[in-house]
């Protein structure tokens, strides 16, 4: 009999797996991971994590599976907590989520599975698992979930052949309300509890207050850059190759306090991203203003009126050589080489049409369409098929 770990969160996707696994036969062991408790900085009184471990015991008990509660927290406030507050202070924008994937799920807590004889490690994410026999050696693969509506492929974009090899995700085939029906006629506690929101395993955080823990807050301007700045409207020069022009392309616009007119205050540039609309304050324009970039060392937020400014738009973006990561490793690209792909920047973005070209120092990504507020640190996912095959940080 196959032994899995199952990583019971308290939520109704993980309960469903755990309970799909063991009507499969296998041998389900449920794990809690806790990965935060400096109560600090959670804002309500409700303790999130004990709620949740509560519910996964509940489920536990229900499916008659062993359940224990392992702590993380140390692991995840080096790899996770300290990554962040040092790409925020840079003024990149990480996505916790990715990474928690990479580094805690599929990393720390897949050794612990392995150490108590574990197969397989399953998790609650909507996506599945394809396998293909290639020059006689088994090549495993993400495909998107079959919820549309759901799918969480992009947030497994890091993982590794290794990693696959050991992963099971039994809800990728079902869609959300599936899941909720199997686990009301299982008589799952969790059948009707709400979607967790906030931060990976962190509960209910705000990210600015989270933020302010480590990173001062300290005055600064915002400034609106008018929709005709000279630098939208230039002409383009003559490229001598593609790859001359896939660099003028990727190269965000550069802003001047005197580019545009001071119109209020902020607390601190590496607390905004770009695209961000929320929390500017700023009243009186006819359209909502968009953060359209940041200057964390001038300490300057550059915005622009409405959400089709050109300061939001670019096709193309960087990804360096060091923050490449095939998942199929069998079609990585070589230096000159391009591929025809569909790429998302964002967990909820629907595919785009791209192409990759490959050059010594990195690797360019080219949409058809222009996408708004391409964020440096975060990830840009690219797919063929339904088939998630590497991603990258945008640098």
């Amino acid at each position: 009999m196959k032994r899995v770990v199952v990583g019971l969160s308290g939520g109704v996707d993980s309960s469903v797996t755990a309970h799909l696994l063991k009507e499969l036969g296998f041998e389900v062991i449920g794990l809690f991971m806790k990965n935060w408790h400096d109560d600090s900085v959670t804002i309500s009184n409700e303790c999130p994590w004990l709620e949740d471990s509560n519910d996964a015991m509940i489920v536990a008990e229900k499916l008659g599976i062993p359940f224990q509660v392992v702590d993380l927290s140390e692991q995840y406030k080096e790899r996770i907590v300290d990554y962040m507050f040092d790409e925020y202070s840079k003024g990149r924008t990480p996505n916790p989520d990715v990474l928690c994937n990479r580094e805690i799920k599929f990393d720390v807590f897949m050794d612990i599975a392995l150490k108590l004889g574990a197969d397989y490690v399953a998790t609650g994410h909507y996506c599945r698992k394809g396998e293909e026999i290639i020059n006689g050696k088994p090549v495993y693969k993400l495909l998107g979930g079959k919820d549309t509506n759901k799918d969480q492929s992009y947030f497994l974009c890091q993982l590794s052949q290794q990693q696959l090899a050991k992963a099971l995700f039994p809800i990728g085939e079902l869609t959300k309300p599936e899941v909720r029906e199997i686990a009301k006629e299982a008589d799952l506690i969790t059948a009707e509890k709400k979607d967790s929101q906030g931060l990976c395993f962190i509960g209910k955080v705000r990210l600015p207050e989270f933020l302010q823990q480590k990173l001062q807050p300290k005055e600064g301007v915002i400034v609106t850059i008018p929709s005709d700045f000279s630098e939208y409207v230039k002409e383009t020069p003559t490229f001598e190759n593609k790859e001359a022009e896939l660099k003028y392309f990727a190269k965000k616009f550069s802003y001047q306090k005197e580019d545009g007119k001071v119109v209020g205050k902020h607390q601190g540039a590496h607390y905004f991203t770009k695209g961000q609309r929320k929390g500017l304050d700023v009243g009186g324009t006819k359209e909502a203003l968009y953060v359209i970039e940041t200057d964390v060392t001038k300490n300057i937020i550059y915005t622009g009126e409405g959400k089709n400014h050109s300061g939001l738009y670019r096709n193309v973006l960087f990804v360096s050589n060091d923050e490449i990561h095939w998942i199929r490793e069998d079609l990585t690209l070589k230096v000159g080489e391009t591929m025809e792909v569909e790429a998302r920047i964002r967990y909820r973005q629907i595919l785009e049409k791209a192409t990759l070209y490959k050059v010594e120092s990195g690797l360019y990504v080219e949409f058809e369409n222009k996408q708004s507020a391409i964020q440096e640190g975060q990830f840009v996912a690219w797919y063929k098929n339904e088939e998630l095959l590497g991603s990258g940080v945008i640098s």
